[in-house]
């Protein structure tokens, strides 16, 4: 693969645009399930995820090379971090935060990751720490985080606590990525992770085994026409957003980042006829791209 700025735009770009769709599909099959008069449980939330990431799991491991291989030569103990981090506890958060607010907030918050990565990697694998700009572009997202949820608009029953669950899963995929970089030696992105989402996703399944009675009921044909859906995001976004992060400078694909919330804000608010952004969302919204935006900027310029 081409290793010039512009190839990893493209790239960083495709992966946005799947995972941004992820925001609308899922709270469309809120709104599925709704309409059909059926009670949405934690357990129903995250059996459908356990679902979703089983099947990317498995599809992304059967076209990994040498899946078994890499499996024996990978410290157990890392890919487990890797596994709770990118897919157990980071959904667990996810799915409840989606419920909870408005599909194109969701998608906005999720550009936290951005901001939680250059605080965790210093701590864990001893990069440099944010330096002084930095540090006032983490403020100012976080400030406008606190305008966007003050009023998201349409969407959100709970738009508080539903950006506190977004903001913690932000922070479990961030310290996932992190952890990956020490598993590349030995596990390339497809197998890592396809293993992080088939593992994740039968954790996931069976912490909603509560609601598999339910089953039949939660899943019609639309709502498995979705979940096949977002099982090809789980498995191409990851896999090629993992493998960009063995190509080019985490620095260089971190300041795309910002494409993620972008691609998802717009994708929500086109497809969720349900949503409208509020004054919150329209002024918190630039100030959290432009953040995240100049936060990579100034790590560029730092020694």
């Amino acid at each position: 693969m081409n290793q010039s700025p512009l190839k990893a735009l493209v790239y960083s770009l495709i992966c946005a645009l799947l995972f941004g769709s992820a925001f609308p599909a899922i709270k469309t099959v809120y709104d599925e399930w709704r309409s059909l008069g059926l009670e949405i449980t934690l357990f129903s939330i995250w059996i459908f995820a356990g679902i979703r990431f089983i099947i990317a799991g498995i599809g992304l491991l059967s076209v990994s090379r040498q899946p078994l291989k890499e499996l024996k030569n990978t410290p157990w103990k890392l890919l487990l971090l890797f596994t709770l981090g990118q897919t157990t506890i980071q959904y667990l958060f996810f799915y409840l935060g989606v419920f909870l607010s408005s599909g194109s907030l969701a998608a906005l918050l999720a550009g936290s990751g951005s901001f939680w990565w250059m605080i965790m990697a210093p701590l864990i694998v001893k990069s440099p720490p944010p330096n002084k700009l930095q540090w006032i572009a983490v403020i100012f997202g976080f400030i406008g985080v606190a305008i966007a949820v003050y009023s998201p608009g349409n969407g959100a029953s709970n738009p508080l606590l539903g950006a506190l669950c977004i903001l913690t899963a932000t922070l479990s995929g961030a310290i996932g990525i992190i952890i990956f970089g020490k598993i590349k030696p030995t596990m390339g992105a497809k197998a890592g992770s396809g293993f992080a989402l088939l593992f994740g996703g039968i954790t996931l399944f069976i912490i909603g085994s509560p609601a598999f009675s339910q089953l039949p009921q939660l899943m019609t044909p639309k709502i498995i026409i979705l979940i096949t859906w977002l099982a090809f995001v789980s498995a191409m976004g990851f896999a090629l957003w993992n493998h960009l992060s063995t190509i080019y400078p985490v620095s260089l694909l971190a300041s795309y980042r910002f494409l993620i919330p972008l691609c998802g804000v717009i994708e929500s608010l086109i497809f969720l006829k349900s949503e409208s952004p509020g004054i919150g969302l329209l002024i918190g919204g630039p100030i959290i791209l432009a953040s995240i935006y100049f936060a990579q900027k100034f790590q560029k310029k730092s020694p």
